[in-house]
């Protein structure tokens, strides 16, 4: 198998400005983990370069996770700093989240930040929505893993009376039991987008797929159901779980462009993007990469341990090893230009809008420096053109 997901499953690059509602979108995902502090610096240089080549080469946009502590992406202890440092270089890109653990920002800042990244970019933001995942995140913040799911609804609803609010208003006042506070004016800046800028739920369940549908916004479709993370049959849940939120962004009354602008940014997310001239140098390069990943996660086991000590932060799904078919199969991407692009037509076929890609998953060395540059090289000369070309 030279694909993480088989084909019945599943110069620079064209220009953002070509594009229409209908055209399958490309975006890089900055998921470079650094393995200490002095790696730190030379990852998020590293970041930089490559999110300035992605946009050079026809990528339409770059998404941050929102992670603390591990490594995992060193900036991505502010994401929204760093989006803002990028807007200064980028000029064309939008800036995505995937996803913003809504748990650990009080609600007030969350909305601050976003109206003043919005600002700065002229409203090319997509901002992921989710509660979290790790338990050694949360409690580095004073938040139970198990209260993670109630303060993300929570903080939303606040967020959304926060962007509501006119100066005259009365004033906004919260306590959800780990935020509060007492709004008496108006959040400055306004935000550049009408209303506020997209935000983006993950439509794994029925709440949020309909706030996203309900809003007119684009979501993150999922590629397996908890407790198990992953499996060998993605398109399964992909097709799953983007028909609902199709079928509800469709019945909700929105303009016809509203709802084409949500699925063209509705996202196919691959932890794990390696593309070589043939399968087989793509199959043992990722097995390359991925045994580096493993290690380090395999690193932060203890830590993770010590975190899930108490029972209201401990986890009840489990994600396999990355060198098993189930890993490979959910979260990886991988061949030739030719096995990959056949591999997304299924998808491109689907509606979903937008293939996020993970192409610097791991330890960020020369070497998968390297690899990354490979895969977007072939991406934007070769996969990029052919999916756009079908679409004409």
């Amino acid at each position: 198998m030279a694909t993480g997901r088989t084909a019945t499953e599943s110069g620079s690059g064209p220009e953002q400005g070509d594009l229409t509602e209908e055209t399958v979108r490309f975006s890089t995902f900055l998921n470079a983990r650094s393995m200490g502090p002095e790696q730190d610096r030379a990852v998020m240089l590293g970041m930089i370069d490559h999110a300035e080549r992605a946009e050079a080469s026809g990528f339409d946009a770059v998404f941050l996770p929102d992670h603390h502590f591990t490594g995992y992406m060193p900036m991505a202890s502010d994401p929204f700093l760093f989006a803002a440092y990028l807007a200064a270089r980028l000029k064309r890109v939008h800036f995505g989240f995937s996803v913003t653990t809504v748990p650990l920002h009080h609600p007030v800042r969350f909305v601050e930040r976003i109206n003043i990244l919005d600002q700065l970019t002229e409203g090319r933001i997509l901002v992921g929505v989710g509660s979290g995942t790790t338990p050694e995140e949360m409690i580095g913040f004073g938040v139970n893993y198990k209260d993670a799911s109630r303060l993300a609804e929570e903080n939303l609803a606040i967020a959304e009376t926060l962007w509501a609010k006119a100066a005259h208003d009365a004033p906004v006042v919260f306590d959800n039991g780990h935020y509060k506070g007492e709004v008496v004016q108006r959040i400055a800046p306004v935000a550049y987008t009408p209303g506020h800028a997209k935000l983006m739920p993950v439509a794994m369940k029925e709440t949020s797929a309909r706030r996203a549908a309900e809003h007119g916004w684009p979501a993150f479709i999922p590629a397996f159901t908890p407790p198990r993370i992953g499996g060998t049959e993605p398109m399964v849940h992909v097709r799953k779980y983007f028909t609902a939120y199709r079928d509800m962004l469709m019945a909700a009354g929105h303009a016809p462009e509203v709802v084409a602008h949500a699925l063209s940014w509705s996202t196919h997310t691959y932890q794990c993007v390696h593309v070589a001239e043939t399968d087989a140098q793509a199959r043992r390069e990722l097995e390359d990469i991925l045994t580096v990943y493993q290690e380090a996660v395999d690193r932060e086991a203890a830590f993770n341990a010590k975190a899930e000590a108490t029972e209201a932060n401990k986890k009840t799904d489990r994600t396999p090893n990355a060198l098993t078919e189930d890993w490979i199969g959910t979260w990886c991407l991988y061949g030739s230009p030719e096995t990959v692009i056949e591999h997304l037509r299924p998808y491109q076929e689907l509606g979903i809008g937008n293939i996020l890609c993970g192409m610097l998953t791991g330890p960020l060395t020369e070497r998968r420096m390297a690899y990354a540059n490979q895969t977007l090289d072939l991406m934007a000369r070769k996969v990029i053109p052919a999916l756009r070309e079908g679409e004409r």
